[in-house]
C-alpha cells in the first residue's frame, strides 16, 4: 500500500477502500467465504443457504432530505441481502451514541427504522447500545447486520458467473439523488436544493423480477462510488466488457445542475435506491415493465450490454458520440455519505 495511514478516501468504497479490503482484511481473515466478497456472505447451514451482510452508518449529516441516518441503516442492509438474491429476514443493531445527543433526535431515528423494517417485512430482532464522551463519537453511528434465506437457484447472482455476450444492464431509476441530497444538506456548503435521497429497501422490487422467472444473472446496489464503480468491479478480470449508453441514464435536472456547478461525474455519485441487474437479453423488456409496476422502479431503464469487445473493461458512449473508459473511484468525492 502506497499510504501509512488511513484516509478518508480508504471509505469511498472505490479503489482504495478496494485496496484496504485486500491488503489488510483479506489478508489476515483470508476464507473461502470471505475471498468472494459478494454483498452478502453465502452461507450453507444444515443445507439451508443462508445470507448475511453487515454494514455501518457514520452518515453526515444525520438527518436529509428522503431520510436519516435510522432509515438508511435498515435499506441499505436489507438491500445488500436483496441483491444477493436472498429473502431478507432479520436485522440487528448496534448504537455508538455521542454522551448529549438529544433523546428525542434518537427517537426520531429509530421510529424510522422501525418504519422501513415493517415496510421491508424483515423483523429487529437484537442489538446493542454503547455512550461515549461528549466529542468522542459525532452524535450517532449506527451499525446493522442482516440475514435472509437463499433459494439454490438464485446462489450464482453475486458472483455474476453465468453472465454472457448480448446480456442487458438494467437499473430501476435516476442516479446520484443520495448523494447530492447529503451535500445540499451540509450547512457549511449553504445550498438550496428540491433533490431528495432515493434511500429505499428494494426487496420487493426485486423479489418481483426473481418470483417471476426472469433469468437474473447479476444484480448489486450502486451506493458509495456510484455506478460507474459497480460497472468497474463488474468487468475487471473478465472476458467481456461492458458497452454502456449515456442515453439511457436518467439523472434529474437539479442534480444534473448541482453536478455541474460542483465538478461531480453523476455515475460516480452515491445511490440508496439503485439496483443494478444483469438478465439475458430475451427477458429485458420483461424486466422494465415488472420494475415499472414498483413505485422505486418506474424509470427503469435498460442502460448497456455486455460485449465481446474491450475484455475487462466498461466503456460509455456519451451524449456526443464520444465514447470513454469506466474507471473505478480513484479517491474520496464525497466523505461520509453513508
Amino acid at each position: 500500500m502506497r499510504h501509512n495511514q488511513v484516509l478518508l478516501g480508504h471509505g469511498s468504497g472505490g479503489k482504495l477502500s478496494h485496496d484496504l479490503i485486500t491488503n489488510i482484511f483479506i489478508k489476515y481473515f483470508n476464507n473461502p467465504i470471505l475471498k468472494q466478497q459478494t454483498d452478502s456472505a453465502l452461507l450453507n447451514i444444515e443445507n439451508q443457504h443462508i445470507a448475511y451482510t453487515t454494514d455501518s452508518y457514520v452518515v453526515d449529516p444525520i438527518f436529509f432530505p428522503g431520510g436519516n441516518i435510522g432509515k438508511i441503516a435498515v435499506a441499505g442492509t436489507v438491500n445488500d441481502l436483496a441483491v444477493s438474491g436472498a429473502k431478507p429476514l432479520y436485522l440487528s443493531t448496534g448504537f455508538i451514541i455521542e454522551e448529549g445527543f438529544p433523546l428525542k433526535y434518537l427517537e426520531i431515528i429509530v421510529k424510522s427504522m422501525a418504519d422501513e423494517a415493517e415496510k421491508a417485512g424483515v423483523l429487529i430482532v437484537t442489538g446493542d447500545t454503547k455512550v461515549v464522551d461528549k466529542g468522542k463519537c459525532d452524535k450517532v453511528f449506527i451499525n446493522t447486520s442482516g440475514i435472509g434465506v437463499l433459494n439454490e437457484k438464485l446462489l450464482d447472482i453475486s458472483s455474476g458467473v453465468n453472465i454472457g455476450i448480448g446480456d442487458k444492464i438494467i437499473i430501476n431509476g435516476r442516479i446520484a439523488d443520495h448523494g447530492m441530497a447529503i451535500l445540499s444538506a451540509r450547512n457549511e456548503l449553504n445550498i438550496r436544493s428540491t433533490i431528495e435521497s432515493d434511500c429505499a429497501c428494494l426487496n420487493h422490487l426485486i423479489s418481483a423480477v426473481v418470483d417471476s422467472g426472469i433469468n437474473v444473472k447479476f444484480m448489486r446496489d450502486a451506493t458509495r462510488g456510484g455506478l460507474a464503480t459497480v460497472l468497474s468491479e463488474l468487468a475487471s478480470g473478465k472476458n467481456y466488457g461492458l458497452s454502456i449508453d449515456e442515453a439511457g441514464l436518467i439523472v434529474s435536472e437539479p442534480v444534473k445542475g448541482m453536478c455541474e456547478i460542483l465538478g461531480f461525474d453523476p455515475m460516480y455519485v452515491a445511490n440508496e435506491g439503485k439496483v443494478v441487474m444483469i438478465v439475458d437479453e430475451k427477458d429485458a423488456r420483461s424486466t422494465i415493465k415488472l420494475m415499472n409496476d414498483n413505485p422505486l422502479g418506474r424509470e427503469a431503464s435498460i442502460i448497456g450490454e455486455i460485449v465481446g469487445e474491450h475484455p475487462g473493461k466498461g466503456w460509455i458512449t456519451t451524449g456526443i458520440g464520444g465514447k470513454r473508459i469506466i474507471d473505478m473511484l480513484a479517491g474520496e468525492q464525497l466523505p461520509r455519505i453513508c
